[in-house]
């Protein structure tokens, strides 16, 4: 599969805000995927799925999801920690009906303890997430995301560690967290290229052949991000990452999460082919 752009959700010139309008709309504008955003929780039937998954069937595009916003693996409360596990798993079953490859989600908090005893916690509430998944023939990949913040477990080495810890688990590299969580840094050729080695070399082909994305212009301080930009209002080199995708020659998805959606993912799609 070639890199595929799309957006986050659905474009907002959809004739409707629905995501069986957006899954036309993303075909209309010659994009090749769209995420589909179950942020505030999974408010989608099966039947409604399996109806979604035959259009994106009929229109070619390639569809992920983001997972909810309220899975926190390092609650203080046992009770929350348990719902974090029923949201990703509920997202999950639904993205196996919409023929989704990929369930996106931001992993934990760190809240006042040590990184490290975050990050093992993650790893065992992912291995029985994973587990159930399995046991019921479910291969969607669980995609622990980057984050922006140095408050949440997410930097790219976590995110490799984990993907490296629990079988069917990949990262989803988001290049615009990693940018505003440095405070400015990871934002040159030579930058991106280390990131893309770094997952390369930690997970290989499994990852080369099925990576995924989040691309945005990004505002940001010293407690890492504020806000999604639009690319050509952020200071993000997003011409010298396209070209570090060519050097890997990575596959699968871009999403792209910026205020104006179809705008810049069809920016980031025209970048990347006339480097071709």
């Amino acid at each position: 599969m070639p890199l595929l752009f799309g957006t986050a959700g659905v474009p907002l010139s959809a004739k409707e805000r629905s995501t069986e309008a957006g899954v036309k709309r993303v075909r209309e504008l010659q994009l090749d995927a769209m995420e589909v955003e179950f942020v505030q929780g999974v408010r989608m039937g099966e039947e409604k799925a399996q109806k979604i998954a035959q259009i994106a069937v009929e229109e070619k595009v390639a569809l992920s999801c983001h997972g909810p916003y309220w899975i926190n693996f390092n609650s203080q409360e046992p009770e929350k920690v348990a719902a974090s596990r029923e949201r990703l798993l509920h997202s999950a079953r639904i993205s196996k009906i919409l023929g989704v490859k990929s369930v996106v989600f931001h992993p934990a908090f760190y809240h006042q303890d040590d990184p490290q005893v975050v990050l093992v916690r993650t790893a065992g509430e992912l291995m029985k997430v994973r587990e159930i998944l399995d046991a019921e023939g479910n291969d969607v990949i669980l995609r622990p995301e980057t984050t922006g913040k140095p408050s949440q477990l997410g930097t790219l080495q976590e995110v490799l560690t984990l993907a490296q810890a629990v079988p069917g688990v990949l990262p989803c590299i988001d290049i615009s967290h990693l940018h505003a969580r440095s405070n400015g840094r990871i934002n040159t050729y030579d930058e991106f290229c280390q990131v893309l080695e770094a997952a390369a070399e930690s997970l290989g082909d499994r990852w080369v052949k099925h990576v995924h994305f989040h691309v945005s212009g990004i505002d940001y301080g010293v407690k890492g991000e504020k806000k999604h930009l639009i690319l050509e209002e952020s200071d993000l080199r997003y011409p010298e990452l396209m070209k570090a995708f060519h050097t890997f020659g990575v596959e699968g998805l871009v999403i792209c999460e910026s205020p104006n959606l179809e705008e810049d993912a069809l920016l980031l799609q025209t970048t990347y082919r006339t480097m071709a």
